[in-house]
């Protein structure tokens, strides 16, 4: 499993912890950018190493196709000076260092597959980064502009909200001042109908009254 393959696990990892702990959406990408920095360091310190193997890797078969050119230059010599059994021992020499650059061939190309996968890994990690700290941004803008539209809408519904109480308290204010207004008529003065229909009302009593009086002063006579 790559670096890469790697990181995108513990990144989903992550995803899912913070989302089981509902954490604020700049929390969690602030986290995942973090994560993605210190992978890349990684990776970077990972392709450092392998590409100093490949140096060494590079400089001994570079070393090993010299001499076995060198034991192939011997054997020749050897040959023309008629010591076939030298020619043969340098031909000898010669193979055991050919066998031993195929095999450092064969590692300096598994080297550099290898650096191909983390360059690869290197590229996807940092374009995922780079788009990581764009969709920063740009939550932060959103998450500012969600913030500012809801200030004003709370602002506005608070305006609406007063200025309704303000319709209603002048409404009822209005109401007071008609009845005020209303009642302010019954004060200090009667009616000329009214003060008749008293006047009418106490004769009334009056008369019930005399009548009353009367009837007892004949019981009293015993009449």
């Amino acid at each position: 499993m790559g670096i890469f393959s790697r990181f995108q696990d513990i990144v989903n990892a992550n995803i899912t912890a913070l989302l089981d702990k509902a954490e604020d959406p700049q929390k969690m990408i602030r986290m995942m950018i973090q994560e993605m920095q210190e992978t890349l360091v990684e990776v970077r310190t990972t392709s450092a190493s392998v590409i100093a193997d490949r140096k060494t890797v590079e400089r001994r078969l570079e070393n090993l196709q010299r001499e076995a050119q060198e034991w192939e230059e011997k054997a020749g010599l050897a040959l023309s000076k008629g010591r076939e059994d030298l020619a043969r021992a340098a031909l000898a020499e010669q193979s055991a260092l050919d066998e031993m650059a195929q095999q450092a061939e064969v590692e300096l190309e598994q080297i550099n597959g290898h650096l191909s996968e983390l360059d690869s890994e290197i590229t996807q990690l940092q374009r995922k980064l780079d788009d990581a700290k764009a969709k920063q941004k740009s939550l932060i803008a959103r998450e500012q502009s969600a913030r500012t539209r809801l200030d004003m809408r709370r602002r506005f519904s608070r305006e609406k909200l007063d200025e309704a109480f303000s319709k209603f308290d002048q409404y009822e204010r209005r109401m007071d001042d008609l009845e005020a207004e209303v009642e302010s008529y019954d004060l200090g003065s009667k009616d000329l109908a009214a003060e008749i229909e008293e006047l009418a009302k106490d004769e009334k009593v009056d008369q019930a009254l005399a009548k009353l009086k009367a009837k007892m002063e004949k019981k009293d006579k015993g009449e």
